[in-house]
């Protein structure tokens, strides 16, 4: 009898195997399952069948038979593999660590494990314990561009850019054919300042983008070089469907359920990775504080750090419900928001550095909007509406959009009025000249590109009072500007590097500054508002793109407007008057004063009346059966 239950189970088996062999894997499933139910503990078959439904991205049913296999087995390095990939893919690195750890015990060589396990370690933070796994990958296999790759984003964590920029070369050159690759080292030198490759690489990632519609690029990595909306939404749209057919399998079998009904109180449910001491912190911390309670149910969904800081005090206390989400899967996190019955979901990082764009994936909330975090469109069919306003998204550009776009009167972005200023310290303790002209740009570095730096150079030159005041962000960065100013013609010691301090210092001493300077095509953000808050006059100049169009919105928020310019020699000629025309700057930094408490850019309860009459227009479209369309916000001054 046991031989008969061993044969059946055997050619069950062999049949399995034919059929996933052949690609049918339904039928493969089927055919394990049969030979299971013959011979419940067949290593063999649970193995298989795990694989194959590993293929199907049905990892919840895929994730008890490893598990089973390891009871039987506690040392099969296979099944051991195969959980801590899983687990890892499933966004839970906490567990995944051990059963990785545990497999290298018995494939110490396997040079897969150590770099599933570097992964893991950096998804904790432990970047130290990150990079180290990652070189011995390396070490087993020097020419895989992928542990190349994973080496350089740990570096970047780190703050390692010249390391991180080596990984990636090597990955590039491992596989030249990578668009992913040849970004990542892009960015990587963006952060450096070193643009020696810079406008080759530009134009080889747009051939990319041109020859295969479907590239793998990291959508950010076009915000911040020369590109076009439709460029932009072209690579979104193929980024945003990788993610989609990553959950397309669950979404099919698990589908979330959402009523139409009336609310008594709309539920609205925030999630990020930046609940902490951050930008997007310091911008929006009051709008959680301000929305309307007998209207709103606001909770907060953090898969970011937890920190013991003032700022996380503050956020955990504005919200009705602060969940921390951040050691639960995507899949489990997807659960939780929607069984908190959260209708609408606000995506606040869209695909900045520690997104999981995979929760909203999931369509965890009938109703999804993109604000703030991303300037950009996210492509994606789970993200109903982009907040945005008249100058960032005007409905000229809507056909560069996915989704509906939102324009809020005034402007998108919030800010914060609680934000504090410390007195502004001498400028001799900064390091600044007493009475020459000050440039600022605290913009990022990777935000500095090769043309505007030409223009501030001209400038420099063109007034010999004058120096540039930027931001320190690491010391080979800092040797390439110098470098790149005496190339120019300007003596390096007229840069002047500001190192980082607490946001109240920080603004404190941008008020030892006479005019910011801003970046182009990616703008300042954050740093923009910090400044006029502070009551430092900035000059942008406005593009085409959204991450272009940014500080021209706070700027006419502000009551700026003359401040937007349009191309580099309009940009340079205004800075170069308003530093020779004293009163003409000294006009607009007393009307900035004067505007400081009135202004839409600082009227923070305005723009959340703004903003939750388009949650409750977004409510009433859904309540009703209509899909997403534009909203347009009234302006009640």
């Amino acid at each position: 009898m046991a031989a008969s239950t061993a044969n059946g189970a055997e050619q069950l088996k062999a049949q399995g195997d034919a059929h996933r062999a052949a690609g049918d894997l339904a039928a493969a499933v089927e055919r394990y399952r049969a030979a299971l139910d013959v011979a419940p503990a067949r290593l063999a078959v649970l193995y298989n069948l795990a694989l194959c439904l590993r293929e199907m991205k049905r990892d919840e049913e895929a994730e008890p038979l490893l598990r089973r296999i390891l009871e039987l087995d506690p040392a099969d390095a296979d099944a051991l593999f195969h959980l801590g990939a899983l687990l890892l893919e499933s966004a839970r690195p906490a567990e995944a660590i051990p059963v990785l750890r545990e497999a290298l015990q018995h494939c110490p060589e396997n040079a897969a494990l150590w770099m599933y396990l570097g992964t893991a370690f950096a998804r904790r933070h432990a970047l130290p314990e990150a990079a180290d796994c990652l070189r011995r990958a390396i070490a087993l296999e020097p020419g895989w561009p992928e542990a190349h790759f994973n080496l350089g984003h740990v570096h970047g964590l780190l703050g390692e850019h010249p390391e991180a920029a080596r990984a990636y070369r090597r990955a590039s050159e491992a596989d030249p054919g990578s668009p992913a690759y040849r970004s990542a080292l892009l960015s990587e030198l963006q952060q450096l300042c070193d643009w020696s490759q810079f406008d080759a690489l530009c134009r080889q990632l747009r051939r990319d983008l041109a020859a295969r519609p479907d590239a793998p690029l990291e959508p950010f990595a076009l915000v911040s070089i020369p590109s076009t909306r439709a460029e932009q939404l072209q690579c979104a749209r193929a980024y945003a469907r990788r993610l989609e057919r990553g959950v397309a399998a669950d979404r099919l079998r698990s589908p979330f359920a959402f009523g139409r009904g009336p609310r008594d109180r709309l539920r609205i449910g925030y999630l990020s990775a930046d609940f902490h001491e951050h930008a997007t912190a310091y911008l929006a911390a009051e709008l959680f504080e301000l929305h309307d309670r007998g209207r709103f149910h606001v909770g907060a969904y953090s898969y970011g750090p937890a920190s013991a800081s003032a700022m996380r005090t503050r956020l955990e206390r504005a919200f009705d419900r602060f969940v921390d989400i951040s050691e639960c899967s995507n899949a489990e996190a997807a659960a939780a928001i929607h069984a908190h019955g959260v209708d609408v979901l606000v995506d606040m990082k869209g695909y900045t550095q520690f997104a999981r764009t995979e929760i909203a994936a999931r369509r965890c909330a009938p109703v999804q909007v993109a604000f703030l975090g991303y300037p950009g469109t996210m492509g994606a069919e789970f993200i109903d509406y982009l907040v945005g306003d008249r100058f960032v998204t005007p409905a000229e550009h809507a056909r560069d959009y996915s989704e509906a776009i939102v324009r809020l009167p005034g402007t998108y972005q919030v800010n914060d009025r609680k934000r504090p200023v410390a007195p502004a310290p001498p400028r001799d303790t900064l390091g600044l000249p007493p009475r020459a002209f000050v440039f600022c740009a605290f913009n990022q570095a990777y935000k500095i590109q090769p043309d505007m730096f030409a223009a501030w150079m001209r400038l420099l030159g063109a007034l010999p009072d004058s120096v540039l005041w930027l931001l320190e962000a690491n010391p080979q960065a800092t040797d390439n500007l110098r470098r790149a100013a005496m190339d120019r013609g300007i003596d390096a010691a007229r840069l002047v590097f500001a190192p980082r301090l607490p946001l109240a210092q920080h603004l404190g001493r941008l008020a030892a500054a006479d005019l910011f300077l801003d970046t182009f095509p990616c703008n300042a953000h954050t740093s923009a508002s910090d400044a006029l808050w502070a009551g430092l006059p900035l000059l942008t100049c406005a593009g085409e793109t959204f991450a272009s169009r940014v500080a021209e919105s706070l700027l006419r928020a502000a009551g700026l407007p003359e401040l937007v310019t349009r191309t580099l020699p309009e940009y340079e000629a205004l800075a170069l008057r308003l530093a020779r025309e004293r009163s003409e700057l000294g006009a607009l930094r007393e009307r900035l004063a004067r505007n400081r408490e009135t202004c839409a850019l600082f009227d923070t309860p305005r723009f959340v009346r703004g903003l939750e009459a388009a949650y409750e227009q977004m409510w009433r479209r859904y309540e009703a059966g209509e899909p997403p369309r534009a909203i347009e916000i009234a302006d009640e001054r």
